[in-house]
């Protein structure tokens, strides 16, 4: 199949220069993401009660709240890992929730990265690589190591395509996992806590190829514990408490003037535990 339709609207992913922010990074565009009213329960246990949540093109949102607050749960929604209860997705305007999507026809626009790494160990760094666009885009075998090898060297892997997953560093696993998922040339890319499996001398190196995403423009949606990096990085900060999203706002505000009394409760927590 095609770029099909289905996923992508008139306005699709990636059409048009993007506006450079004050940053020199990409201004916002045209909405990428909107989620309405989204539920989500496994078993008796409501992970997701309600959310309401809208993306731009090139927009960086950052996820914060307490483990089980619902901020991989939401991110697995979005990728369709998870079928939802209740609710809407919408991709550049197009409904991806609901019966007759194509679930990895969505997947090719929406990239998804873990916290654990994911790689294949029976696979090197090219071959994981190279792996999704030889077998889910039919791109031929050179292209895909030519292309593979362009994004290693820009991650500063590019000495490593030949070796194995365990002959890596974590961090290097990581960058590996994140080049992987950029293969395939998602507009939008989601990273769950991708730091925090990692030895805290290792989490920079990741940071470091996220910043990179968010200059060149990527929409992500970052779920993380890293609440310096999600104040540098983010346009918008999002808190969410027992699957809902308590506040959204500018990291300036969010950090400096939390508007709810749950917001300023967790924050407390964070900077008595010596992470903000």
């Amino acid at each position: 199949g095609g770029r099909g339709g289905a996923v992508t609207g008139g306005t699709g992913p990636g059409e048009g220069r993007p506006r450079r922010g004050a940053e020199g990074r990409p201004g916002p565009g045209a909405e990428a993401i909107r989620v309405e009213g989204l539920r989500k329960s496994f078993g008796a246990n409501q992970v997701l009660r309600g959310i309401d949540l809208s993306v731009a093109t090139h927009e960086v949102i950052c996820l914060i709240g307490a483990s089980g607050s619902g901020k991989s749960t939401l991110l697995r929604c979005l990728n369709l890992l998870e079928p939802i209860d209740a609710g809407e997705i919408r991709l550049w305007g197009n409904l991806i929730t609901g019966p007759g999507i194509n679930e990895n026809l969505v997947r090719r626009y929406v990239g998804i990265v873990f916290q654990s790494f994911n790689l294949f160990p029976h696979k090197n760094v090219l071959q994981n690589v190279t792996l999704a666009p030889v077998k889910a885009l039919g791109m031929p075998r050179q292209r895909a190591e030519e292309e593979a090898r362009a994004l290693l060297s820009r991650f500063g892997l590019a000495d490593k395509a030949a070796d194995y997953p365990d002959r890596l560093s974590g961090g290097q696993q990581q960058r590996v996992a994140i080049v992987r998922a950029l293969a395939v040339k998602p507009q939008i890319m989601l990273l769950d806590e991708v730091t925090s499996a990692l030895d805290p001398e290792l989490v920079a190196e990741v940071l470091d190829v996220i910043r990179e995403l968010a200059g060149a423009g990527m929409t992500m949606l970052i779920a993380t514990h890293e609440m310096g990096f999600a104040r540098d990085i983010a346009n918008r900060v999002c808190f969410l408490e027992e699957g809902t999203i308590i506040e959204d706002a500018p990291p300036g505000e969010l950090f400096t003037n939390p508007k709810d009394e749950r917001t300023r409760r967790f924050l407390r927590r964070i900077v008595e535990a010596g992470r903000l």
